[in-house]
């Protein structure tokens, strides 16, 4: 299905959010998920479904200073 994964539109096979991160490689513990403008939890990504056209924000922690 299409999606726009942070800002690209990108095909993907996941039907959930939770399958989502880990289909593109992003490591579960260490991001923040917002779905159509809305943060999801870790603990609830499993049971978040994706429909084509949403909008999924994957964020991970930055070093440097």
């Amino acid at each position: 299905m299409k999606l726009v994964i942070n800002g690209r539109q990108r095909e993907a096979r996941s039907t959930t959010l939770a399958a989502l991160v880990e289909e593109f490689g992003f490591q579960a513990a260490c991001v923040a998920t917002a779905l159509n403008g809305e943060f999801v939890p870790r603990h609830e990504r499993d049971r978040t479904a994706l429909t084509p056209g949403d909008r999924v924000e994957v964020l991970a922690p930055m070093q440097g200073g």
